[in-house]
């Protein structure tokens, strides 16, 4: 009865043995096939990186060409602009040159001239008050922020535009 026992006892264990090396073999037999899983998620992961990586940087050249034919057409529009300007005559290309200049300067010496006598007659009165109204008006302002604006807006103008064309 006791070897029958221990024969029972043996033939459960080894049964049980062999289950548990048959569990064991099944989930060992996952394993390799997890790590590749794990693997190719990673290789996966990293290529997309490197593709996130290519598009950006294809995207900045493109950017930069964009810039740089945006650039060239400003200098070659200047250019045609500038390509009338020019005649070959020495006297005609300076007195076309020097049309606005002179036009700003001259404007600029009459308003002077003009606030130079508003001064000199308004000088009798010894408030500093009344003398800075009377010469630095409201039209004087306007004028004053107007020639400003003109010289220092089309600058931010053409940034802005710029910067939306992107």
């Amino acid at each position: 009865m006791a070897t029958t026992f221990f024969i029972n006892l043996t033939n459960k264990l080894d049964i049980m043995i062999t289950l548990l090396a048959s569990i064991v073999g099944f989930i060992s037999s996952i394993i390799p096939e997890l790590f590749k899983i794990t693997s190719d998620k990673h290789d996966k992961k990293h290529e997309l990186e490197i593709m996130d990586r290519q598009i950006a940087m294809t995207n900045k050249k493109i950017d930069t060409k964009l810039e740089s034919i945006s650039n060239f057409a400003d200098i070659e529009e200047t250019n045609a602009i500038y390509k009338t300007f020019y005649s070959n005559i020495l006297f005609i290309d300076s007195l076309n040159a020097s049309v606005r200049p002179v036009l700003a300067y001259a404007f600029f010496i009459l308003y002077a001239t003009v606030k130079y006598f508003q001064f000199q007659i308004v000088n009798t009165v010894s408030d500093l008050q009344v003398i800075l109204n009377t010469i630095w008006t409201e039209d004087d302002q306007a004028i004053f922020a107007g020639i400003i604006s003109f010289y220092f807006g089309q600058r931010a103008i053409n940034k802005i535009l710029k910067s939306r064309r992107r």
